[in-house]
């Protein structure tokens, strides 16, 4: 059974980038520009629904994305491709610094955020910090989510079983452990090193927390603790 989350991936092996913007002389200049840079470009695509359907087909480990697509709304993009494969992971790569654009793209469950403007350098750096599991703004954009996400930590929530209420997910000490690590920005790589641990555990112990909680990915995770004040311990 071929496994697709990434995890085994030789590190010697490029990571596989996919780019999607509707402008072809912008696309094919930022795949070139990948290409050249080591990254394994194995799809590119011009409107939303083209997107979607190959991202599903060539399974990039990395997602470059425009926002502004034809057919549908590069949010949308990112939500299907999510939610079809987890492992893939989505770069924003946008003209529009628009506070409402960037939290809506990390709702729908982007890792990055990069403007438009970034050099080559930059982007090429994103992109392989996105493939380890970092999450990459542009400077500035990442302090306005932290706090967006504090934001909604502070608002009344549903109705909700307290932790050791019958009903409630039961984490094991290792899963709160790194579950406090990751509500404090920590990449997969990071909270491996610090907890002695090997990077595939840590996204198994990721996986399980998601699933005993019913979330769907590390923007809802981030956020459900820090409605517990996890981050802060």
């Amino acid at each position: 059974m071929t496994d697709t989350t990434g995890d085994h991936r030789d590190h010697r092996d490029p990571v596989k980038v996919m780019v999607v913007d509707d402008h072809p002389m912008w696309r094919d200049a930022v795949a070139r520009d990948l290409s050249e840079s080591g990254f394994e470009v194995v799809a590119t695509a011009g409107d939303g629904e083209q997107a979607v359907r190959r991202a599903r087909a060539a399974v990039p480990d990395v997602l470059v994305l425009d926002l502004n697509l034809p057919g549908k709304p590069g949010v949308q993009v990112c939500k299907e491709v999510v939610a079809a494969n987890p492992a893939v992971r989505v770069l924003v790569l946008s003209a529009s610094g628009e506070h409402a654009d960037v939290l809506e793209a990390v709702k729908s469950g982007a890792t990055g955020y990069l403007l438009k403007s970034a050099s080559t350098e930059d982007l090429r750096d994103a992109v392989r910090r996105t493939a380890a599991g970092d999450p990459v703004f542009t400077p500035g954009l990442a302090g306005l989510v932290l706090g967006e996400y504090r934001r909604l930590a502070s608002e009344p929530a549903g109705p909700a079983p307290a932790d050791g209420e019958p009903g409630a997910p039961r984490l094991t000490e290792r899963e709160t452990e790194v579950l406090r690590l990751v509500a404090k920005g920590l990449s997969y790589k990071q909270i491996a090193e610090r907890l002695v641990i090997s990077h595939r555990t840590v996204q198994n112990h990721v996986q399980n927390t998601l699933g005993k909680l019913q979330l769907h990915n590390r923007v809802e995770l981030v956020r459900y603790a820090i409605e517990r004040g996890l981050d802060d311990e």
